[in-house]
């Protein structure tokens, strides 16, 4: 998956703990405006883990308290990036569903959304379709299964379960995940629609929490720098700033779109991801990070924040995941052990991006003929990502296919001029 593409499980748990929260409750009913800040709401939240810590000393099988406790780790793990928080949330879960396993929403909720944090879609699909059973006029649960259904490459059943939330669409729960389901499907304009709606109505919630009202600025602003309108991209970012200055996915947006820029942009790019990673150790923001310096020049730097990167990777759950394998591609490096991770992996998860990745370590193992298959299926559902283009051009290039790879290079500039490869394209192009 690329960057973001699992964050839209924050509102299946988050959007849960916010309204049935003790002591946010009581923050709401204690100020003129309900929307306390960031700061506020995270002294809240430790307020609340302690207090249900509390609780669960005098009945440890209460299923309410573990599911309450489970939901506020999670997100804490997803503000902090730490996976112990992550961990911790669905050892919480299983033991609530373990003590109630009926009207325990809440407990399947934020399972699923643990395990859809940790990359593991397969078991957390089998959990999403108990959860619809359990309550299937959730609008959420539904959602979230035609999620996962997205990240597993099982179009057809995301396809049903999209088309029946259709009608639905401006439910918060259903917006983002149905603007990516048609972003797949090559509709961007109907999802950034879709997008732009969302943070409308998520702004005319007072009682939705800064952080979530920021990570809907922070989705409508992946899709336009996903498509090249960094204008735009930024405009949608620093709104979300504005609301929540210490949000590490924005500050790490920010860096991105600084280094789509690059050149004398790279300074800026690293100053922003620094914030970030001081916050919360993405890998993806380590990786950029440690770019921006090698494009500086400084190869000590990057090789420290490179190494970083891989600490923090393999020390998530899952360990080896899709942005450090398409780190390590992008870098010709273990290219050997990438490609044999990405061949199981694409067994049980067929997803374009699988088939993308699989395509791209094939490329880089010099197997381009078997990569041309790999690559067709990523291509196949009309995605207009600069990336997957830019890989096809790559393959049809190295197997000598001069139209087919200036055909699909042109795409990927014309699709985002600003991709993080568009120079390398652009030289392929003039060498074509």
């Amino acid at each position: 998956m690329g960057v973001g593409r699992s964050v839209l499980v924050t509102l299946s748990a988050g959007c849960t703990l916010a309204a049935g929260s003790f002591a946010v409750r009581a923050a709401h009913r204690a100020n003129a405006d309900p929307r306390a800040p960031l700061r506020d709401e995270a002294r809240v939240r430790e307020q609340n883990i302690a207090f249900y810590e509390g609780r669960l000393t005098r009945d440890p099988s209460s299923a309410f308290d573990l599911a309450q406790l489970a939901s506020l780790h999670l997100q804490r793990g997803r503000e902090r990036g730490d996976p112990q928080d992550v961990l911790r949330a669905e050892a919480l879960a299983r033991t609530s569903i373990g003590d109630r396993e009926t009207r325990n929403t809440r407990a399947y909720t934020t399972l699923v959304s643990a395990l859809m944090t940790q990359h593991r879609f397969v078991e957390a699909r089998g959990w999403a379709e108990r959860l619809v059973a359990l309550d299937s006029t959730s609008l959420s649960a539904r959602a979230v299964l035609g999620e996962i259904e997205m990240e597993l490459g099982d179009y057809a059943a995301a396809g049903r379960s999209f088309g029946a939330l259709y009608g639905r669409r401006a439910n918060l729960a259903v917006a983002p995940r149905l603007a990516r389901w048609l972003e797949l499907q090559g509709q961007v304009e109907a999802a950034r629609r879709l997008l732009r709606g969302a943070l409308d109505s998520a702004r005319a919630q007072p009682r939705l929490p800064r952080e979530q009202l920021a990570w809907f600025a922070l989705r409508v602003g992946d899709l336009e720098l996903r498509t090249g309108h960094l204008g735009a991209a930024r405009r949608a970012f620093r709104h979300g700033l504005a609301i929540a200055p210490q949000d590490a996915r924005l500050l790490a947006a920010m860096a991105r779109l600084e280094a789509a820029r690059g050149g004398s942009h790279w300074r800026r790019a690293i100053a922003f991801g620094e914030r970030a990673i001081a916050i919360a150790p993405d890998p993806a923001t380590l990786g950029l990070v440690g770019d921006g310096y090698s494009a500086l020049g400084d190869s000590a730097q990057a090789a420290s924040y490179w190494r970083a990167m891989e600490a923090v990777t393999l020390a998530q759950p899952g360990g080896f995941h899709r942005a450090w394998s398409l780190f390590l591609l992008d870098h010709e490096r273990r290219v050997p052990e990438v490609l044999e991770r990405v061949r199981e992996e694409v067994r049980t998860r067929p997803d374009i991006y699988g088939w993308d990745l699989l395509a791209w370590a094939l490329h880089r193992a010099g197997l381009d003929q078997e990569a041309l298959p790999a690559m067709a299926r990523a291509l196949s559902l009309g995605t207009q990502d600069a990336s997957l283009f830019y890989h096809a051009g790559m393959i049809e290039r190295s197997l000598g296919h001069r139209i087919a790879a200036r055909d699909a290079l042109t795409r990927a500039l014309a699709t985002n001029p600003w991709f993080p490869q568009a120079a390398q394209a652009r030289a392929e192009l003039e060498s074509l």
